[in-house]
């Protein structure tokens, strides 16, 4: 349980992490605090490391990209490591993450179409054995952490 923040930052946070653009302002009518105490609060939470970003959410198919993929990597014994170094300069890797069990690594992926998907998936095998997952569609993106209870 963190204790560094209270009911009030959370709720500012639960605004935050629907619009991040909102202002301190309205932010603060809805929380009862005038925009400079939200705006302290905010720097806080900032200087904690608990709001660690600002983004803007991005349309993969308004984009040009028609798949969006999940990629697991079962490294090759050695190959790890080098995968590790090389998978940031990938531009259709969104999100990589390395992950316990039978594979090493996970990623999501954007591509132009299924001849991408091929050029991308020969890219990996010389790292590793890679499953690929087509989604579909969105069930539940980046959802906002809540304040757990208890």
């Amino acid at each position: 349980m963190n204790n560094k923040i209270d009911a009030i930052s959370w709720k500012i946070l639960s605004y935050l992490q629907k619009n991040a653009r909102e202002s301190f302002a309205n932010i603060g009518r809805q929380v009862g605090l005038s925009a400079p105490a939200v705006a302290e609060r905010v720097k806080k939470m900032e200087d904690l490391g608990i709001i660690t970003d600002y983004k803007a959410m991005v349309s993969h198919t308004e984009t040009g990209y028609q798949l969006k993929a999940i990629i697991t990597l079962r490294a090759f014994m050695g190959k790890l490591k080098p995968f590790l170094e090389l998978v940031g300069t990938f531009d259709e890797v969104i999100n990589c993450y390395r992950i316990t069990g039978n594979e090493n690594i996970i990623m999501e992926v954007v591509l132009r179409n299924q001849f991408h998907l091929e050029q991308f998936i020969d890219r990996l095998i010389q790292y590793g054995e890679a499953r690929t997952h087509i989604i579909l569609s969105d069930v539940v993106s980046n959802a906002p952490i809540k304040k757990i209870e208890g």
